[in-house]
């Protein structure tokens, strides 16, 4: 197998990568997404990942220390920032600060996908406890969001 070049294949695959769930099941609550981990080389000190949730999938609503840079590479959604829900589509670059609660939300219709690069060594994801989930809720934006 080659590692200086993996070729794209139809419908955002890559020779030699791996197709995975999201998550492990039953670890947190999330719907209809899958990942691929496109560079984890450890000299380059952050791995690249591609995410993608079928239309109307949604990633686990959670926060962590480390830093994501995302793009958006296909479909249309929306991704709750803290307490901003944002539209997000092709090419959009979006900025997870640290210990901001985030989730993105594919559109009924489309996939969602998108590129994701982390920390190689990170720490785990926070869920909401209720008086967490309950205050984000305050918000009518983020009620709206997360009811989906």
């Amino acid at each position: 197998m080659d590692k200086l070049l993996r070729e794209s294949r139809p419908d955002y695959r890559w020779a030699g990568v791996d197709h995975m769930p999201y998550k492990e099941e039953g670890s947190a609550p999330f719907k209809a997404i899958s990942r691929q981990v496109l560079f984890a080389e450890q000299q380059l000190g952050c791995e690249l990942r591609y995410f993608e949730m079928a239309a109307g999938g949604y990633s686990t609503l959670e926060r962590h220390e480390h830093v994501h840079a995302v793009m958006i590479l296909r479909g249309r959604g929306r991704c709750l920032l803290g307490e901003e829900v944002r539209e997000v589509g092709p090419r959009d670059l979006v900025t997870i600060p640290s210990w901001t609660w985030h989730q993105f939300r594919a559109t009924e219709g489309e996939p969602l996908g998108f590129l994701c690069m982390v920390n190689a060594e990170r720490d785990r994801p926070q869920l909401p406890s209720e008086q967490e989930l309950a205050t984000l809720k305050t918000v009518p934006q983020v009620a709206e969001f997360l009811a989906g």
